[in-house]
């Protein structure tokens, strides 16, 4: 047997069409039964729940128990980035679905990537703070938190202090499928995207993962960085 880490189970654990529908749902950052999950996979609830157990075996998925309910999530950031560089790669191989829905336009202006802004506007988001030198790469490729960074996302009304205590990383690249660019993900993508949506900016459509900014959130949007100087 060769050495090293199994990625071939990890594939054949995502690669299954059945499962693949699951996690896509998951990640819209929600935390669903295995009843919607069967939905969301059309497949019955005896078959939901064999993959469903896969998924938690193989440390795909992590799962809570809530009354008579188990909820299932995403088991940790690194699987939504995956999860997010395979759909970029079957949308440049050609690998797309064969009907395409209404809501596709607006999954690519706007979503949700777990917990953080994902599609045009997420890509835009971490262009203008690379743009006004509030992120920026380090010697590794590393995404930091500039020190005027610090005084503008505070000045933006979020707790800074408490987001660097979370058990995750502060900044953090993730490709975008549909643009085929970077868009900010950890906990400061998390904190941007629901301070938006609690000035009103925006709002999450229901039962999608779109994000659905207002006429006036999208030009607050732009007008956020409009005053300060760029690189």
């Amino acid at each position: 047997m060769k050495e090293g880490p199994d990625i071939a189970r990890v594939a054949a654990l995502i690669g299954d069409p059945a499962r693949a529908n699951m996690l896509t749902a998951l990640m819209s950052g929600r935390a669903l039964t295995a009843t919607e999950l069967a939905l969301e996979a059309g497949v019955t609830a005896q078959t939901a729940s064999s993959h469903l157990a896969k998924l938690h075996e193989g440390g795909i998925l992590a799962a809570r128990k809530q009354g008579r309910h188990r909820y299932f999530t995403i088991g940790n950031p690194d699987i939504v980035d995956l999860l997010e560089t395979l759909m970029g790669i079957a949308q440049r191989t050609g690998h797309n679905r064969v009907r395409t829905g209404p809501r596709d336009p607006a999954l690519r202006k706007a979503r949700i990537c777990y917990d953080h802004l994902a599609g045009e506007m997420g890509v835009t988001l971490f262009e203008k703070l690379q743009q006004h030198q509030l992120v920026e790469f380090d010697d590794v490729g590393d995404i930091r938190l500039t020190g005027q960074g610090a005084t503008f996302i505070e000045g933006f009304g979020l707790d800074l202090a408490e987001m660097r205590q979370l058990r995750r990383p502060l900044c953090r690249e993730c490709l975008d499928w549909s643009m085929r660019r970077s868009h900010l993900a950890g906990a400061l993508g998390a904190g941007l995207l629901q301070r938006m949506l609690d000035l009103g900016w925006a709002r999450r459509l229901n039962d999608s993962r779109v994000i659905d900014f207002t006429p006036a959130g999208e030009k607050a949007f732009y007008d956020l960085f409009s005053a300060l100087p760029s690189n």
